[in-house]
């Protein structure tokens, strides 16, 4: 059985291991790994967001706003 996150701190760490885990090709020999940084990085850019809807400062966006141009 996985490892339940309680906080943010914990859900960032739990998905910080397991994509390195999940994908070895992506963490290159000195340990880095840009591609996990930058998912890592947009988790948190949306987690942000969703803190800022729920506090009332950033409108949400309405579901036909979201949705993608049909293509031509």
């Amino acid at each position: 059985m996985a490892h339940q996150a309680h906080t943010y701190t914990e859900l960032r760490q739990q998905i910080h291991n397991d994509l390195r885990i999940q994908h070895p090709e992506w963490v290159q020999p000195n340990g880095e790994s840009p591609i996990c940084d930058s998912y890592e990085a947009r988790l948190m850019d949306l987690l942000e967001d969703l803190e800022e809807v729920r506090e009332g400062s950033l409108p949400a966006v309405a579901s036909h706003e979201c949705e993608q141009p049909s293509r031509a």
